[in-house]
């Protein structure tokens, strides 16, 4: 900060509080600490509402009360909800002062995720930020008609609601997808060949067709996406017959592009991200009690009883398979334990299963209905803004 006084007032709602220079610069708060680096009265007045130059007075117009509150959190370390005030209006200043979700207790998460499930008329920071970038992407396609062309061609390949001419494409773009995937299942079958060698032309067209429109569409795609990124080839792959085979049976992967059409799928993808903690929280359950049980059904097994020891669970990594499915409870009955203590064993490792997996189903059950909600809402703005332009 190369103008002011040494001491700085930061009037929030009509109430102040100072702080020194190097207290703004290592502020806990994103927005306040932005002051520091700012060089003039106009970089100032981008951070906060107004300034007040005589006094050195940086004023925000925002909620008092729950400025306290955050002032407490930046203090103390523990951040809660203000008594009587809603808690979504609550993170709304929250993520304008710089704060995420994660920065509350856990009884406050709780309220807020329910606070969420129960109503689409609020926005998540992933809503702020598109938001604030959607309309510095206006500002700056305003100016130029080359970006304003390569940005609607972005939107229409990238967001299918975004217009009637994208909701065409992914039309299309799903049925190629399909059919794709489709031949390359039936090419798996044991009379495929036969077929193929009575029907070659009717194939190959459309084999030619669906990568020809592939390749297009990744050719436009790289042409107006903002990110461009190359990647060398992959130099473990040697032999040309082996290379072929993997790329084709990549085209299998294209059925994630579904996921820009279905909510279901966008969903899941959303709470997969979002959950990532209790993702690997369950991963851990899992390969703990993977290690412990295999490593005693191999002793109780085939260890102790050399004479009617059990062949299926002649090491740890041969257990570990029936310690899967049994956890699972899917229990295919491919391999079992024939003692009695292993069977006993087996009995512990299925009611474990059931227990473990349960523990952080909860939280991962309760992202899901969030997520669900809020991608619902999104989608339900984006087709009242579509209906608005169809009828314009």
């Amino acid at each position: 900060m190369k103008f002011g006084k040494n001491i700085c007032i930061l009037n929030v709602g009509g109430t102040k509080y100072a702080f020194t220079r190097e207290v703004i610069k290592d502020f806990p708060l994103r927005r306040v600490s932005r002051l520091h680096s700012c060089s003039s009265e106009k970089e100032v007045l981008e951070v906060c509402d107004d300034y007040d130059r005589e006094r050195n007075e940086f004023f925000f117009d925002r909620h008092s009360e729950a400025f306290v509150f955050i002032m407490l959190y930046v203090r103390s370390g523990k951040l809660r909800f203000v008594p009587q005030m809603c808690e979504l209006s609550f993170y709304n200043e929250m993520i304008y002062w710089g704060l995420e979700s994660s920065h509350l207790e856990f009884c406050c998460q709780r309220r807020l995720e329910d606070r969420m499930s129960e109503t689409f008329t609020y926005f998540s920071e992933d809503d702020i930020k598109a938001e604030v970038e959607s309309r510095c992407e206006e500002e700056h396609v305003g100016r130029l008609g080359n970006a304003r062309w390569l940005e609607r061609m972005r939107r229409t390949f990238e967001e299918p609601a975004s217009s009637v001419a994208a909701q065409i494409l992914a039309s299309v773009s799903v049925i190629f997808v399909i059919t794709s995937m489709v031949i390359l299942c039936a090419s798996t079958l044991p009379d495929w060949d036969t077929a193929k060698n009575n029907s070659v032309e009717e194939h190959r067209i459309i084999e030619a067709v669906c990568i020809g429109w592939f390749t297009a569409e990744c050719i436009v795609r790289f042409i107006v996406s903002r990110d461009k990124s190359l990647t060398g080839d992959n130099p473990q792959l040697q032999r040309a017959g082996v290379t072929l085979r993997v790329l084709r049976i990549m085209r299998i992967f294209w059925l994630i592009k579904l996921a820009r059409h279905f909510l279901g799928l966008q969903t899941l993808g959303l709470t997969l991200r979002r959950c990532y903690r209790e993702m690997v929280m369950l991963l851990v359950f899992v390969c703990v009690a993977m290690a412990i049980f295999s490593a005693l059904a191999q002793l109780l097994e085939h260890g102790l009883d050399l004479e009617t020891s059990n062949e299926d669970y002649a090491s740890i990594p041969a257990a570990c398979w029936w310690v899967i499915i049994s956890m699972t409870t899917v229990g295919y009955g491919d391999m079992y334990p024939i003692t009695i203590p292993g069977r006993v064993l087996g009995g512990v490792c299925v009611v474990s299963g059931i227990v473990l997996l349960a523990l952080p189903i909860t939280f991962i059950y309760h992202s899901f209905v969030q997520c669900y909600h809020e991608l619902k809402y999104r989608s339900a703005r984006s087709m009242r803004s579509l209906s608005s332009e169809f009828l314009n």
